[in-house]
């Protein structure tokens, strides 16, 4: 089918219907000088978010899923719809303002060997959230979990994975970024695929940065285009034998941590 938009803005949505319309109405607002498309994929639909979508969205393509299916099948599913020459893909938790959509898209476009972008997140009180990282070692996993984040040795470790070493003023490559706001052109879609189904949640996104990184192109994180996220740590523990007793989501983000490293035959120590 003939690509019409020029931008598609696909929207991955979990059970948060307050969130999402202010999620949608933000791009409506932001984006009046724009040709573009709104996709929401919605995992395990509720009444609340079925008749949001059909009262106040009627005109918004909206793909609903019966269970849970994970964030990488909702990204999967819209890029199979998607119809733009850039896609834009958010958590239905991300509000965009003023020119932040538009500054990203200049930027791929002035960047050709740029595979993806991601902008910076701030919560709503304004402080900055950690989105850009260098790849998982599996060292990185263990002293995040465990006391031995405390030692002078895991320090520089956890440090290296932050990319404390990086002056954050301007345009820089990283890894991988977090998957809750990601820009790209629909080449470099369809180039690297769709996200790797054996991750239910976490490292789907790590996972597929790795493989952008595989086709030659960059990942690249743009401190100068910010937008709002409303964000939980689902996965954070004290402990790793809490997390793993009493924190579903701890259990599901090691166990995503062990498919990667077995995918990728490697514990950390080697990049694409």
């Amino acid at each position: 089918m003939k690509k019409t938009k020029k931008l598609s803005v696909l929207i991955t949505s979990y059970k948060n219907a307050s969130l999402l319309k202010l999620c949608i109405n933000s791009f409506r607002e932001n984006l009046r000088s724009l040709s573009y498309e709104i996709i929401v994929a919605d995992s395990e639909t509720d009444e609340e978010i079925r008749d949001l979508m059909r009262d106040d969205f009627p005109e918004i393509k909206f793909i609903s899923n019966k269970k849970n299916v994970g964030y990488g099948f909702l990204f999967n599913q819209l890029l199979k719809k998607a119809q733009g020459e850039f896609y834009f893909i958010v958590n239905a938790d991300i509000i965009v303002k003023d020119a932040a959509v538009e500054k990203l898209l200049d930027y791929l476009e002035e960047n050709p060997k740029v595979g993806v972008v991601g902008p910076r997140l701030i919560n709503f009180d304004n402080s900055i959230q950690d989105s850009f990282f260098r790849f998982y070692r599996i060292t990185t996993v263990i002293y995040r979990r465990t006391f031995l984040k405390k030692m002078p040795w895991a320090k520089k470790e956890l440090d290296r994975f932050l990319m404390k070493d990086v002056k954050k003023n301007k345009p820089f490559e990283c890894d991988w970024i977090m998957g809750s706001s990601l820009m790209m052109k629909a080449e470099t879609a369809k180039k690297v695929g769709f996200m790797d189904n054996r991750f239910f949640m976490y490292f789907e996104d790590v996972d597929w940065c790795w493989r952008v990184w595989e086709e030659g192109l960059k990942v690249v994180y743009n401190p100068l285009v910010k937008v709002y996220h409303y964000h939980g740590k689902a996965s954070a523990n004290k402990g790793i034998l809490k997390a793993i007793l009493y924190n579903k989501y701890a259990r599901i983000h090691i166990k995503s941590a062990i498919k990667f490293f077995w995918k990728h035959k490697t514990l950390g120590w080697k990049i694409p």
